[in-house]
């Protein structure tokens, strides 16, 4: 088949889930007024996405090595349809937190396993263009998601943003079901539950990039969890425009996804590693001297969506390498750590805003940014060349 093709449907895929991940956040002001909880409370559904989402990558990645990538990623898609659904149903917060948490645990299998795919499929010296295009054609579905999302809430209600959807993603899963019975999926009935992990967080090397994701994903993706709440509280802005500006970040995203290989071949991928993240800081810094400053707001939000993209997509590669036959395993301990990452800093933000603004929450998060930059130039060793030896096979 194809290997375009194949990018094409995993793409599509990744947009779906990061789109119905992503869009909570520009929308959440509008769902708490809905239910009667306040924004922080409404934060509740951030996290109780994230948190399954990044738990049961551990289990959908060894079931994925095991069994065949593809045919994990079909049935997972046909019930991240049916709790999408649900979560259009949802009356109050605490069963809208369950069905989020549902939808989580199914989305945790796209994201790792079709990273795993293009590890298997594309030579090394592809992969970082072909991750780069695979995440920015999922981020593209994060920043559309923000705009539909906002226009949609705007228009008529929250509601109908998971209605669009479900709709989505059943077409997604009617793909995998027809032209995606054509993706090669291997299978290792011999692949352990825990020894990979055991082995991939024994050895230095793949522990310092999942000690990066895992602060990455608190520090980075927790700024980014109430950038909606704060254009509303500092700006005053409708969902409409909320939305719109937030499409800054998924453009941004699926620049940097296109860039990112080929900086990495001229520049190396600590380097970039380092510009993301530096990136990210320098946004977080941008939202506290923009204060109802628009064009200083877009620039952060521009910068946040690039850095991530350069930072996430370097790791993203680095853990390819760390295992041939675990590659399933080794892709979602990277998820895990980074969504995991992320519940815990949207959880410990919602905490954070209860006592302090958001200019202080962003210099803390922005500070801890800035610190992650440091770490990561500490503990990343031997990536200045894109070619490297063999993964470990285990």
């Amino acid at each position: 088949m194809d290997l375009r093709k194949i990018i094409i449907i995993l793409g599509l895929a990744g947009f779906t889930v990061m789109a119905d991940n992503w869009v909570v956040s520009p929308i959440l002001p509008a769902i708490a007024r809905d239910i009667g909880v306040s924004a922080t409370a409404a934060g509740l559904l951030i996290t109780s996405y994230m948190i399954p989402f990044g738990l049961f990558q551990l289990i959908f990645g060894p079931l994925a090595d095991r069994y065949g990538k593809k045919q994990i990623l079909t049935f997972a898609m046909f019930f991240f349809t049916f709790a999408t659904a649900l979560t259009a149903m949802g009356r109050g917060l605490a069963d809208l937190a369950f069905y989020r948490a549902l939808t989580g645990i199914f989305a945790a299998s796209v994201m790792p396993i079709s990273l795993a795919l293009i590890g298997d499929l594309f030579p090394l010296s592809e992969r970082q263009a072909a991750i780069g295009s695979f995440m920015g054609i999922s981020f593209l579905g994060q920043g559309i998601s923000m705009a539909l999302g906002g226009t949609i809430a705007y228009w008529l209600n929250w509601r109908g943003v998971f209605w669009v959807y479900t709709v989505v993603a059943a077409f997604v899963t009617f793909l995998f079901l027809t032209t995606g019975k054509k993706i090669p999926s291997s299978k290792n009935p011999e692949s352990q539950f825990l020894t990979p992990y055991l082995k991939l967080l024994s050895t230095g090397k793949s522990l310092a990039v999942y000690v990066i994701v895992l602060l990455e994903g608190m520090f980075l993706l927790g700024s980014f969890s109430y950038l909606g709440a704060f254009i509303e509280d500092n700006y005053h802005y409708n969902y409409l425009a909320i939305g719109l500006l937030m499409t800054f970040f998924g453009i941004a995203a699926v620049i940097g996804g296109r860039l990112s290989g080929k900086l990495a071949g001229k520049y190396g991928r600590k380097k970039i590693l380092l510009t993301g993240l530096s990136l990210a800081a320098l946004a977080d810094l941008a939202f506290i001297l923009g204060a109802r400053q628009l064009p200083l707001l877009i620039a952060g939000i521009t910068m946040l969506g690039l850095g991530f993209m350069l930072a996430h997509s370097t790791l993203l590669t680095m853990a390819t390498e760390f295992a041939v036959q675990a590659r399933g395993a080794a892709m979602s301990l990277v998820a895990f750590c980074f969504m995991g990452g992320g519940g815990i800093g949207t959880a410990a933000g919602g905490k954070l805003l209860k006592s302090v603004d958001f200019m202080n929450f962003y210099a803390i998060y922005g500070t801890a940014l800035v610190a992650l930059v440091l770490l990561a130039l500490l503990l990343v060793k031997g990536q200045e060349a894109v070619v490297v030896g063999k993964g470990e096979d285990f």
